[in-house]
């Protein structure tokens, strides 16, 4: 059997087993592929919000908080409906590329289920902090592209 091209050995045995749960909450991380920036482009950040903003209005998922970074997303979800997490991920994905143009994405995406004893919103506070830690801005209120339900 021939590898794919670019392929990390073994990356599809990760998601063996895997199990979303309806109202479970995760914290994703999706890289761009090569880390180009391809969100520095404000019309491309603000199309990749609204994409997932439509996962909510279509009962998919919930977002508690966001922040799309130049080349990568970190995202603190629920899932609300009978998709899994990988639909829901291949879905924005897949739909953002398609307004960017081209392919954009890193293959797979990183993700963990949050406790419920886990505190919600300091993982929201450290998720939209990433353009402070990053540089990109000295208060988060200058960044255009992150949100919170807290806030």
């Amino acid at each position: 059997m021939k590898a794919q091209k670019n392929a990390k050995p073994h990356s599809k045995d990760l998601r063996k087993g895997r199990f979303s749960a309806p109202n479970q909450i995760y914290s994703v991380t999706i890289n761009i592929e090569n880390s180009i920036p391809v969100f520095k482009d404000f019309n491309a950040a603000r199309g990749l919000i609204n994409i997932m903003r439509n996962e909510q209005a279509l009962g998919r998922a919930n977002t508690l908080a966001f922040v799309v970074m130049p080349d990568h997303l970190h995202w603190l979800l629920q899932l609300t409906g009978q998709m899994s997490l990988s639909k829901v991920l291949q879905s924005v994905k897949g739909l953002s590329a398609k307004k960017v143009g081209r392919p954009i994405w890193q293959e797979g995406y990183h993700d963990r289920a949050v406790r419920k004893e886990e505190d919600l919103q300091a993982i929201a506070r450290y998720i939209v902090a990433n353009p402070l830690r990053a540089g990109l801005v000295k208060k988060i209120g200058e960044y255009p592209h992150w949100d919170a339900i807290w806030l």
